[in-house]
């Protein structure tokens, strides 16, 4: 659904708000609007938005279920609105925290932040066919780079007080524990969909091993790390299809919508000229052809 954009003012989002119910739990904004204005000026657009119940948004924040909306709220957004759910923002945190601790999974035992910040803003796009097939191939970089600053905003107290990492604020780089030992605690602490699909890509058909002992051997793997990514990637693919026939669907729609508006809009604009000599109340009259 769409309502016409209007500026990033406080106010202006208000206005926004005004058409949704006041038992808001959380409203936030995010694309290349929230924190730089690239094309026409935001009241020339329209912003599209969703709704989502308060317990599913928080179960996809702790477990991944799909990682669709909790993949959003691991990058930079603009928080609107947003009550004093303790549940609501304790999952939120949580969220932030398990997408650092997967991207140290995925990187290596040195690295930037920047390096940090496109994996964690990657997340959301392992196994995101659409990433192959149509959708910008820089997507992730554009999204990082113009808002290294907000990342570091977002994730700054957690990699200060995470344990396993020494971080050098100054040098912009990070060190961080890649022993098994290290690796066992990362993957003990993933959400629990994460841990299922690791389970289930790692554990042969007939041994059942429970996901625990699963994640001990992934640990002392030395492809830990494409391990969770495919883990990922099973998380990610299939909310990326139904995500995309939703997007084609809504794009048609959106298009004979405006074909019809364009009908409407010329058929308003057609007026019929008479003839010289015609009377218009005299339908079906028409002037005599001069001798």
């Amino acid at each position: 659904m769409a309502l016409q954009a209007l500026q990033s003012s406080g106010v202006a989002f208000r206005r926004i708000l005004s058409h949704f119910p006041e038992e808001l739990s959380l409203a936030f904004a995010y694309g290349s609007g929230v924190y730089r204005q690239v094309g026409p000026s935001a009241d020339q657009k329209l912003i599209k938005y969703g709704v989502i119940s308060t317990n599913i948004l928080i179960d996809d924040l702790l477990n991944w279920n799909n990682l669709y909306i909790a993949g959003r709220l691991q990058k930079p957004v603009k928080i609107i609105a947003m009550n004093e759910n303790i549940a609501l923002r304790s999952a939120l945190d949580k969220n932030l925290r398990s997408a650092v601790t997967t991207a140290f999974l995925m990187l290596p035992e040195s690295f930037s932040e920047e390096d940090l910040f496109i994996e964690i803003a990657g997340l959301s796009y392992s196994g995101d066919f659409r990433m192959v097939f149509g959708e910008d191939k820089t997507k992730v970089l554009n999204i990082v780079k113009p808002n290294i600053a907000h990342f570091r905003e977002l994730y700054g107290n957690i990699l200060q007080d995470n344990p396993q990492v020494v971080y050098k604020i100054q040098q912009g780089r990070l060190e961080i524990d890649k022993s098994p030992e290290g690796q066992f605690t990362q993957l003990m602490t993933l959400p629990k969909t994460l841990q299922r699909q690791i389970n289930h890509i790692m554990d042969p058909p007939g041994k059942n091993r429970d996901v625990e002992e699963t994640l001990l051997q992934v640990a002392h793997d030395p492809d830990c790390g494409e391990v969770v990514r495919l883990g990922l990637s099973a998380i990610v693919r299939p909310s990326s299809m139904k995500q995309s026939t939703k997007g084609i669907f809504t794009a048609v729609t959106e298009r004979e919508r405006e074909a019809e508006k364009q009908a409407e809009r010329e058929a308003g604009s057609m007026h019929w000229e008479p003839d010289v000599g015609f009377d218009p109340g005299s339908p079906g009259s028409r002037p005599e052809p001069k001798a």
